[in-house]
Formats: structure tokens, C-alpha cells, sequence
């Protein structure tokens, strides 16, 4: 029998924003929605790398809905990181959201830079995403826009 250490949960994963959200949820009485693909105004509410459930690297971004009909909803990206092709892929989006060099050289340096991108645009930039689908089906994330997040009120100033 494995012992849990629920701990490592608290630390990964933000229970404050969990709690509010499922209170929300109750008191708005609010269905969640699979996001359709479209042009969505999000904020980045994780980047970080993670392991898949075969336990691969993996890339997870989650995009959080800031206006409009999905406000509030959530738009997950979990790339698995094992072939060049797909780290690419997540290089583009990275580039597209920081001005920080964007390059992979080894999974511990590529966690370090994904804590140092999230600390730079975590309640600063909020994006423009063009969430889509591929040719075979696959999901696309596609930043169009940045924006400037505004300290005293909720309009958001183009990057």
C-alpha cells in the first residue's frame, strides 16, 4: 500500500483558487462548458512541467477565459515533451507570451524557465489565444495578442 503525501498536492496545485472556484460553481449554480475552439481573451493560470500519466515530461498550461460567453472556463494544453518536434511546438507558444529567450538544453533548466515565465506575466499579461484544431483533430494554441493587465480596473491595454 502506497502512502499518499497529499502535501505534494497542496504545493502543486493552488486549493485556495480550487476552493473558490467549486464555491462559485455552487453559488452561480453553473454548468461547465467544454470551450469550443474560437478567439478567447485568457489569463495563464499554470505553466509548468508535469508528468504524463505514463510518466513522460509534459507541459501543462491551463488558460482561464477572462470575457465573454466562457468566462471562468478553462482551456487545458498538456503537451508531452518526448520527441523534438513537440518541444518546438511548445517553444513557439512560450515565445509567443514572454520576451525571455526561449530554448531547451535539459528538463531541469526547462522547468526553471517555465517558473521564470509564469513570474513574469502571472497578473500582468493576459492574451488573445486562438484555440483550434489541426488537420488530424489534434488541439492548436495559437497566441494572437497581449495584453497589459491594469492594476485598478479591468480593461486590458495591447501589448
Amino acid at each position: 500500500c502506497k502512502i499518499m503525501n497529499f502535501e505534494e498536492w497542496d504545493v502543486q496545485f493552488d486549493s485556495k483558487s480550487l476552493k473558490k472556484d467549486v464555491e462559485d460553481i455552487n453559488s452561480n449554480n453553473q454548468e461547465r462548458k467544454e470551450v469550443p475552439v474560437g478567439t478567447y481573451e485568457v489569463k495563464i493560470t499554470k505553466l509548468e512541467l508535469t508528468q504524463s500519466k505514463k510518466g513522460d515530461p509534459m507541459l501543462a498550461c491551463w488558460f482561464k477565459v477572462v470575457a465573454g460567453e466562457y468566462k471562468g472556463q478553462m482551456i487545458f494544453m498538456n503537451q508531452v515533451l518526448t520527441k523534438g518536434f513537440f518541444i518546438h511546438k511548445c517553444n513557439e507558444l512560450l515565445r509567443s507570451i514572454t520576451q525571455m529567450p526561449v530554448g531547451f538544453e535539459s528538463f531541469k533548466k526547462y522547468s526553471l524557465l517555465l517558473a521564470d515565465i509564469m513570474e513574469e506575466i502571472d497578473g500582468k499579461l493576459e492574451f488573445q489565444l486562438a484555440y483550434g484544431k489541426d488537420a488530424k483533430g489534434y488541439d492548436t494554441y495559437k497566441i494572437e495578442k497581449k495584453f497589459l493587465v491594469e492594476d485598478d480596473s479591468e480593461e486590458n491595454v495591447p501589448f
